[in-house]
């Protein structure tokens, strides 16, 4: 697929994304102190996606091995966008030991200010705000295998190619609305969210009575 690259292990070093990274990830499950990550995807929001496959050494690749792409996801000066960054953070630190800081969520974004749907998933903010028509059928594939398909590579990199534009978008929203202050607040207590997660405190909710 053009405009899309495959990393076994690792991002080669010296690549760039500049001050705003979007990142997701694919797993064996939705269970990330179980489930195995497989998958990141990463965007500069140029166009280009680049994707660090993860190949656990039983099977032949580095497992854990990544130094790059902690280094990035470390980087206090690289923000980091996500879409359901609740999951992704906890599975990356999870499995990498790097907790994900700052962040963006364009899901938290959505829920906050287009307050007139319940339609807050990738697929609809890519078809609202972006004008584009994405596919899930890859969604519940196996990534865990050696070798991924072009169906797959193509449909991980969807999932990193928009986010810039949706947040152009939905940051527009809500410094019309006025609510960018307490989505910067969120933003901001999503890494410790993830964290709480991992501790058990997603069921039941740790703030509920």
């Amino acid at each position: 697929m053009n405009g899309v690259t495959l990393h076994k292990h690792d991002l080669p070093a010296g690549l760039s994304f500049g001050p705003l990274v979007a990142i997701d990830t694919e797993t064996m499950g939705l269970n990330p102190c179980r489930d195995r990550l497989c998958l990141v995807q990463l965007s500069a929001g140029d166009g280009t996606a680049h994707l660090v496959q993860l190949i656990p050494e039983a099977l032949g690749g580095q497992g854990t091995n990544c130094p790059n792409l902690k280094t990035l996801l470390a980087n206090p000066e690289v923000t980091k966008l996500f879409h359901y960054g609740r999951f992704d953070i906890a599975a990356l630190y999870n499995t990498l030991g790097v907790l994900a800081a700052p962040v963006i969520c364009t899901k938290i974004a959505s829920k906050l200010v287009r307050t007139y749907t319940d339609r807050h998933g990738l697929k609809d903010l890519c078809k609202d705000l972006a004008g584009v028509d994405i596919s899930k059928q890859q969604q519940t594939s196996d990534w865990g295998a050696p070798g991924l398909s072009p169906e797959q590579i193509a449909y991980a990199a969807s999932d990193v190619l928009y986010l810039h534009k949706i947040w152009d978008r939905l940051r527009e929203l809500l410094i019309r609305e006025n609510r960018l202050g307490i989505a910067t607040a969120a933003f901001s207590f999503l890494p410790v969210r993830a964290q709480l997660d991992l501790l058990g405190y997603a069921d039941p909710d740790l703030f509920a009575h």
